[in-house]
């Protein structure tokens, strides 16, 4: 049983909103020992459990419009619009580099959600667990299909989390996480459309019937779990930071301007957000700061 947790959302680049609620916890020393993330979400969260402020900024700012990052030249060329070795390797590793040291002692639980290509189910991995394999991991989770390759992985072939659990609120309440904090990346009210290239996956992944069929129903299940959300919101039984303002940011957004104002937007509702966190959180002894 964990008393609080906190559940993160993808989107693409509209993570860097993600990226500002979670740079101004480091800042109040506001920590969870639960965390799970999807796609975006798992890469944001990653750099807030190695404690570092500022390096989602610069990893999805300050590096969006380098051409190896996001160009149809990738595209071309590696079947992949975002660069994928410079996003997981090059920028890890070399350019910003992680923390992998503080990471990998961190007591925080740290859940990678991905989506099974060929049963079209969720799995998580633990970073406890996977320490080695961690960045695979999170690229498997980050994989969107038509812009990436899938990751193959101990006999499994994964994508991006966000299909089979877009938002994962039901691991964490099945995980018995007493109070959950989430960072949505579409303001409230926002439902998903049926797509209407629904019909695309079924030649362009029909080795992967699983991955088919959670992508043909990935609406419903994204507009359910926000119901159940929304629900247990009202409720008082978790709590949502979510952006305040409705911006029109794209899953491949490379203007450095408006994603500036999404995580400042991200930024700014943490701090509006942040007594009433602090509040709903205040007898929770495994929270690193004193609330």
């Amino acid at each position: 049983m964990y008393k609080s947790g906190l559940v993160l959302e993808g989107g693409g680049m509209r993570g860097v909103y993600t990226a500002g609620v979670l740079d101004y916890f480091l800042e109040k020393e506001l920590f969870f020992p639960y965390i799970i993330g999807v796609s975006a979400g798992a890469c944001q969260g990653s750099s807030y459990v190695s404690r570092q402020h500022g390096r989602n900024r610069q990893v999805t700012i300050d590096y969006v419009r380098h051409p190896e990052y996001i160009s149809y030249r990738n595209l071309f060329l590696k079947k992949e619009l975002f660069g994928m070795d410079f996003i997981f390797d090059r920028l890890p590793n070399e350019l910003v580099p992680f923390d992998f040291t503080t990471f990998n002692s961190s007591t925080d639980k740290f859940l990678i959600g991905t989506t099974d290509c060929m049963t079209g189910e969720p799995v998580y991995f633990d970073k406890n667990d996977y320490q080695e394999d961690v960045l695979k991991l999170i690229r498997a989770s980050s994989t969107l299909p038509f812009m990436a390759p899938a990751i193959e992985f101990q006999g499994r072939t994964l994508m991006d989390g966000g299909i089979a659990d877009p938002i994962p609120i039901r691991k964490a309440l099945s995980d018995k996480v007493e109070k959950n904090v989430i960072v949505l990346t579409k303001p409230k009210g926002y439902r998903k459309k049926k797509s209407s290239f629904s019909w695309v996956p079924r030649y362009a992944f029909k080795h992967y019937p699983g991955l088919v069929s959670a992508l043909t129903t990935r609406y419903q299940l994204y507009n359910e779990t926000l119901d159940f959300i929304e629900e247990l919101e009202e409720k008082e039984e978790l709590l949502v930071i979510r952006p305040s303002i409705s911006m029109n940011i794209g899953r491949a957004e490379r203007n450095p301007v408006k994603l500036t104002h999404l995580y400042e937007l991200g930024y700014n509702d943490a701090i509006n957000g942040y007594e009433r966190i602090a509040e709903w959180l205040k007898n929770n002894d495994r929270l690193i700061h004193t609330l």
